[in-house]
């Protein structure tokens, strides 16, 4: 019950996907710009490369750390899983995807960023079964943006290498409030154990 006396039911949070077949277009960016925001807006945040994700979760089956760093991934308001399907799952990946994604499904909001097409996304979990699953926690209440365009990358080395391109990268450097970087923001977090 809220305030009024009404029944307030659970807002749902946005399943956000961002999926791209171009490098450098900007998805990483782009996901981060919205975790800052989220943070700016008292929500807890955590970014995880998926690659680095999941060899981080297997150390911490043999340490320990296992069942903690799910509670923390599967806590977190924001969690962003960036490079998604650079290299196939195995069986423990695809399980702890799973987990992850059961634990967040209707109470917690997930940025994925890949370059992958999603019709592409089974041979990456492969397996059938665990495909479906994820991909049924995933993608069908995902808010979906795909980006093209040339790389960011690509032309920021090409404008460094003039007098504008260094002029135009101080004056951007210069205009940025360092209040929000993620090292000088407590609640942007790159890492697990933070």
């Amino acid at each position: 019950m809220d305030e009024t006396g009404r029944r307030s039911e659970p807002r749902k949070p946005d399943t956000r996907q961002y999926d791209a077949a171009s490098t450098g277009v900007g998805k990483s960016w782009l996901a981060s710009a919205l975790g800052h925001k989220a943070c700016r807006d008292n929500r807890s945040v955590l970014y995880q490369r998926v690659p680095k994700l999941f060899g981080d979760l297997a150390l911490a089956r043999g340490d320990g750390r296992y069942g903690r760093l799910l509670r923390a991934l599967g806590g977190v308001q924001l969690l962003i899983l960036d490079d998604w399907g650079l290299e196939p799952l195995n069986a423990d990946a695809r399980h702890d995807l799973l987990e992850i994604l059961e634990e967040r499904y209707g109470r917690r909001s997930t940025i994925v960023t890949s370059q992958l097409p999603i019709d592409k996304w089974h041979d990456v979990i492969a397996d059938p079964t665990y495909a479906d699953a994820i991909l049924d926690r995933l993608v069908h209440n995902a808010q979906r943006v795909d980006l093209s365009g040339q790389s960011l990358r690509r032309r920021r080395g090409a404008k460094s290498m003039s007098h504008e391109g260094l002029m135009d990268m101080w004056t951007t450097l210069a205009r940025r409030p360092h209040t929000h970087s993620p090292n000088n923001n407590p609640r942007f977090k790159t890492r697990l154990e933070d």
